[in-house]
């Protein structure tokens, strides 16, 4: 395959591009769900294809394939430098991509048990067992667990001598259940709402998680949610665990630093981002404690890579620095917009899209504080647990979360639970009213399969590197 890329790279060199790389990916799934001890769905399928993109007379086209055939891609990189031309009739100013080293490498994610190799039932026996242990009260209604693993291969070749090959396994998965009475329903999921948990490793990280030592809690919590108070409103000090803290740098600093949505060029989907770019390096996004990195090479993060879809080195970079709004995600056409190299943050979700600005590991680096300490610090506030819901305005300004589980911090002590808790904030007095967040031994990298983005849309595979972090001053609740 290689040698057919690198022949379709040479053929678009004599025809005078400025640039052109061919992307070849191949990716296996395998989808498992069970509901109530019965097998709900099992899909595994293949998908294989090359995306090639084209920069000619200072303007991008891209035509893709599944018939990987040296003649069929000799067309279709036809039909891309057909589209550049084309395009370059409109153009408003010509594409100009930062300096980049071309690489020739192969990356392997790490993996100890390929998840591909673990036998079917075994997998479905586990889920199985999982919701009989949650049914095991006639008061929870229904039970899921599931799981999905990728297998990944993908070729990056380029008019500038890029040769880069990349093997990626992910795995991932969890299990929710759902009380009911009266009308009423409420959730509890393990270990994080929708989906679980995930990463670029193999079956062994599904071992690790040892789902059916919380089947148990999940289920008792989900009980326990029907008889408990609604979340008072108020304005609060609050206490959010990790894997929310994960949505919450996700939604209010991961999105808002991509530049390309700050430069107006990636905003069909979810609008474009308070963080322009007369804010660099001025704006006081938090407290001084408060750290966010962009980090690819973090190890097991389902954004974690050898390289991005430019050829682009997987590298770590500062978002966040002691409050102080340092920097964006960028690719090779927008890093020169703020006089930077690419960042390695384009990526596309298969072979037949453009790479487009996306997150990789953002990370809000650990602080001091162990968590029993933290809330024994706290004389009057709630402890906030696993996302159930969250809205956030196009600029990532305005923003409110609920999640499933909540409890009062009375005097240093976690006491009474509430329900349909929710708090609300604007992201920088939010950030900037943090002040303690808790230790490495806290913190862990929580996997997004679900990072949605650009139109059409691309779903995309992205992680969060968080522990518990405190609020001050936060409106909770329902205010009247």
């Amino acid at each position: 395959m290689k040698d057919k890329l690198k022949e379709c790279i040479a053929w678009l060199s004599g025809k005078g591009v400025d640039y052109a790389d061919c992307r070849f990916v191949r990716r296996e799934r395998e989808s498992l769900q069970v509901t109530d001890s019965l097998v709900d769905s099992f899909s595994r399928d293949l998908n294989t294809g090359v995306g090639i993109r084209v920069l000619a007379n200072g303007a991008w086209g891209f035509a893709a394939t599944a018939i990987v055939t040296p003649g069929e891609l000799k067309k279709t990189a036809a039909k891309a430098l057909q589209i550049a031309k084309a395009s370059a009739m409109t153009k408003y100013e010509p594409v100009r991509l930062a300096e980049q080293e071309a690489f020739v490498d192969h990356y392997r994610s790490d993996c100890k048990k390929d998840p591909f190799a673990v036998g079917t039932d075994d997998k479905i026996d586990l889920l199985v067992k999982i919701t009989g242990e949650l049914k095991k009260s006639k008061k929870i209604k229904t039970a899921e667990a599931s799981m999905v693993f990728y297998k990944t291969n993908k070729l990056f070749v380029s008019t500038e001598g890029a040769e880069i090959e990349q093997d990626i396994i992910e795995s991932g998965g969890g299990f929710y259940a759902v009380a009911f009475k009266a009308g009423e329903a409420q959730k509890r999921s393990y270990p994080n709402s929708f989906g679980g948990d995930f990463a670029t490793r193999g079956y062994e990280f599904i071992e690790e998680l040892k789902f059916l030592d919380h089947t148990e809690r999940v289920r008792e919590e989900a009980i326990a949610l029907l008889d408990a108070a609604p979340c008072p409103g108020k304005e609060t000090t609050i206490i959010i665990s990790a894997p929310q803290m994960a949505l919450q740098v996700h939604e209010s600093c991961g999105h808002p630093t991509e530049l390309d949505r700050v430069l107006g060029t990636e905003i069909s989907l979810a609008g474009g981002s308070f963080m322009t770019l007369e804010k660099l390096n001025k704006l006081k996004y938090g407290s001084d404690i408060v750290n966010i990195t962009a980090d690819a090479t973090t190890a097991g993060g389902l954004g974690t890579f050898g390289y991005d879809d430019e050829g682009v080195k997987a590298q770590r970079t500062p978002l966040v620095k002691k409050g102080l709004f340092v920097g964006y995600l960028t690719s090779r056409e927008t890093a020169p917009i703020i006089k930077q190299r690419s960042n390695g943050t384009m990526r596309a979700d298969g072979w037949n899209r453009l790479p487009i600005i996306r997150m990789t590991n953002i990370n809000l680096e650990p602080g001091d504080w162990e968590v029993k300490d933290l809330i024994a610090d706290t004389k009057d506030g709630i402890f906030f647990d696993l996302n159930k819901s969250w809205s956030i305005d196009d600029k990532r300004l305005n923003f409110q979360f609920g999640v499933e589980a909540a409890w009062e911090i009375k005097n240093g002590v976690l006491g009474r639970m509430f329900k349909n808790a929710t708090y609300t904030g604007i992201t920088p007095e939010f950030w900037n009213s943090c002040d303690a967040v808790c230790n490495k031994k806290h913190w862990h990298v929580w996997g997004v399969p679900n990072c949605g983005k650009g139109e059409p849309m691309q779903v995309m595979h992205v992680a969060h590197g968080a522990a518990p972090a405190r609020f001050r001053n936060i409106k909770v609740g329902v205010n009247k």
